[in-house]
């Protein structure tokens, strides 16, 4: 049998549950969760009226680590290590996947989305992408390699948070000399300003959360500004001012914006220098109002980017065990049962740090 917390109705509290844990197709596998995080997207469904592709009741919850128990029969060799899932899986045979366009894939597969997801004892899962960590990752307890001593608790975070952020700086074209804006320091920003400074950049992170800020300070972020009154121009400003200062490019910024509110979205779009990239990471349902002119005058693109493709997470595994990026310090743990109290934290920026939720 499964526990779970299912949500039965949009805008109202998620619904505890114990189901049969369904068998594993044969292209699937059955994870025993170790931790699941909770992510903006997940309040959206719950509380924000976002539909979600599946109907109610639906298990909620797509950032998801754990231990394979059972598997369909080309998986086999799965059972009984250590996984993370991507939030985003998908089939890797159709005309978009076969083109090399994986995240747009019309067959996709997102847990507490399009099927059950990680708010459960147990999730059955496409195996496709599923990423294997070393063998003591069998253990949800034990230690693995990286900053911090993670277990494999604090890597469900990886399923998510890290490597959206790790395909938005990759897809951005950050390099060791170049300038990267993050607008936006909370779960997924507060990784892509890591992962940018421990590709050599120059990383300025902007967030009127104290809070953020500091922990951005502690994940050895130089540069982390508060917006106050400044104004994006001056803002823009003072960015110039330091590229220059340090030898570094005052033109082809990459701008990335994690806040998913409609004030970052317009500071990072007044970001743009010539030859800018702007990569669209935060959602939000506002509208705003810009001049798309800007991007012809400045010679500029204008990204949006969604999940990380699960062909990337050998390279996102590696930035973690290898200690380049720190998972345990922007992590909190806390157990399932406090599931209504973690999502009235995070709906009301309580939460400072990157909830998971452990079985």
């Amino acid at each position: 049998m499964l526990r779970a917390y299912a949500l039965v109705e949009a805008g109202a509290p998620m619904v505890s549950v114990v189901r049969s844990v369904p068998d594993p197709a044969p292209g699937e596998v059955q994870v025993e969760v170790a931790g699941c995080g909770l992510c903006h997207t997940d309040v959206g469904f719950a509380c924000e009226g976002v539909r979600t592709r599946h109907g109610l009741p639906l298990i909620l919850g797509h950032e998801i680590s754990g231990v394979v128990r059972r598997a369909g029969p080309a998986f086999r060799h799965l059972e009984g290590r250590g996984v993370v899932v991507p939030a985003v899986i998908n089939c890797g045979a159709c005309e978009d996947c076969l083109a090399g366009h994986p995240m747009i894939c019309k067959r996709q597969v997102m847990p507490g989305n399009d099927r059950d997801g990680g708010f459960a004892s147990e999730v059955v899962v496409p195996a496709r992408g599923v990423s294997v960590l070393p063998p003591a990752a069998a253990d949800p307890d034990a230690s693995l390699p990286g900053r911090g001593g993670p277990t494999l608790r604090h890597f469900a975070v990886v399923a998510d948070a890290v490597s959206t952020a790790y395909q938005a700086v990759k897809r951005a074209g950050v390099g060791p000399d170049s300038v990267v804006v993050v607008v936006g320091l909370g779960g997924v920003g507060g990784y892509a300003a890591q992962i940018a400074t421990a590709m050599g950049a120059l990383v300025v992170g902007m967030d009127p959360s104290g809070p953020r800020r500091e922990m951005g300070e502690t994940l050895g972020l130089r540069h982390c500004w508060e917006p106050g009154d400044a104004t994006p121009r001056e803002l823009r400003d003072r960015v110039h001012q330091l590229a220059l200062s340090m030898g570094r490019p005052v033109s082809r910024w990459s701008i990335l914006e994690c806040s998913g509110t409609a004030s970052g979205q317009r500071t990072a779009y007044a970001m743009l220098v010539s030859g800018a990239t702007l990569m669209v990471v935060g959602y939000t349902r506002e509208r705003i109002a810009l001049r798309l002119s800007n991007l012809m005058a400045f010679e500029a693109r204008a990204l949006g980017t969604w999940g990380c493709d699960p062909a990337l997470f050998g390279e996102v595994l590696s930035l973690v065990l290898e200690g380049r990026i720190d998972i345990v310090t922007p992590t909190e743990l806390r157990p399932l049962e406090t599931i209504a109290s973690a999502f009235d934290d995070l709906q009301h920026h309580a939460a400072h740090r990157r909830i998971v939720l452990v079985p």
